[in-house]
């Protein structure tokens, strides 16, 4: 009963599916008690007893204290049908450019500059990263109040590009060009760039700007590794359809706008937009090191790069 439950909250809170227009995405949505107190029927308290003396239904079966309600529940009090309104929210995503020199994580025995630092406080839940940059890489970094949409944007199964620009040491033939485009082969498993372009440079260093749909440990770089060429500076500039503005400075953050976060989460497949019913804010977790990815967890390690 109640995974059925969830299931139709699921629903409600993801929108409509693909080929349609995106439908609105609940965050959060309520419980069932602050619900009806927020629309005037009494304390929270008071509906809390209610609903423990079977007063109050949802969906035809009673309901119980605790329970998170959204658009789509059919919710009945003293047997009359109830007309509630809920707020939509996004959740909140930031942009962060990470400089050389910052660890992506809060616990580091080193004691060495972390990421977290630079970031406006929360006053529910903390700061969740996209991703991993490591200590000398820098660039683009992601972060976000929502747990659900974390572990979604790095699931390798959704394929989200990541584009860099690489620096390395001497010139990349075109047969390495090619390599990596085909794939080579890494102690993990083949890896192959979906783009890669050459981007300028001089004497012994060239740039050139790669993409790849998956974030395994310091891949780029082991990847150029296998061709024979070392990397010697990396900057992620875009993550699915998130870029690096240049005004955006070393060290700096900004809110991505309410358009670029329904940008995000159209990325993502129904039903799996929203935080899990029932969570606490607060206990999400704060990197993909946390996520639970089952056994592909270990091949996509961070940092990503």
């Amino acid at each position: 009963m109640r995974a059925a439950e969830e299931g139709r909250r699921g629903k409600a809170a993801a929108g409509t599916g693909p080929g349609k227009r995106p439908g609105p995405v609940f965050i959060e949505p309520p419980k069932l008690h602050k619900a009806l107190a927020d629309a005037g029927f009494g304390s929270r308290r008071e509906l809390e007893e209610w609903i423990l003396a079977g007063r109050v239904s949802v969906n035809g079966e009673p309901a119980h204290v605790g329970q998170r309600v959204g658009p789509d529940d059919r919710i009945r009090v003293n047997g009359k049908l109830v007309q509630l309104k809920f707020q939509q929210r996004l959740p909140r995503v930031l942009v962060y450019h990470k400089p050389e020199g910052e660890i992506v994580s809060r616990d580091d025995p080193a004691g060495r500059p972390s990421v977290f630092g630079k970031l406006p406080r929360l006053k529910n839940g903390r700061w969740i990263s996209i991703g991993r940059l490591d200590f000398n890489s820098c660039g683009l970094l992601l972060f976000t109040n929502d747990g659900s949409l974390a572990n979604r944007m790095m699931h390798p199964r959704y394929e989200i590009e990541r584009e860099y620009a690489v620096r390395v040491l001497g010139v990349a033939s075109p047969e390495m060009i090619e390599r990596l485009r085909q794939g080579v082969e890494l102690e993990d498993g083949l890896a192959s760039f979906s783009h890669i372009s050459e981007a300028g440079g001089e004497g012994a260093n060239h740039w050139y700007r790669v993409a790849l749909a998956e974030g395994r440990n310091r891949e780029v770089r082991r990847m150029f590794e296998a061709v024979g060429l070392t990397v010697s500076r990396l900057m992620r500039v875009r993550y699915g359809p998130v870029h690096l503005s240049p005004r955006l400075k070393r060290g700096q953050c900004r809110d991505l706008e309410p358009a670029e976060v329904q940008a995000l989460l159209r990325l993502l497949p129904p039903g799996l937009k929203t935080t899990p019913l029932g969570g606490d804010a607060g206990a999400e977790p704060e990197s993909i090191d946390e996520l639970p990815f089952g056994e592909e967890r270990e091949r996509f390690d961070s940092p990503e790069e």
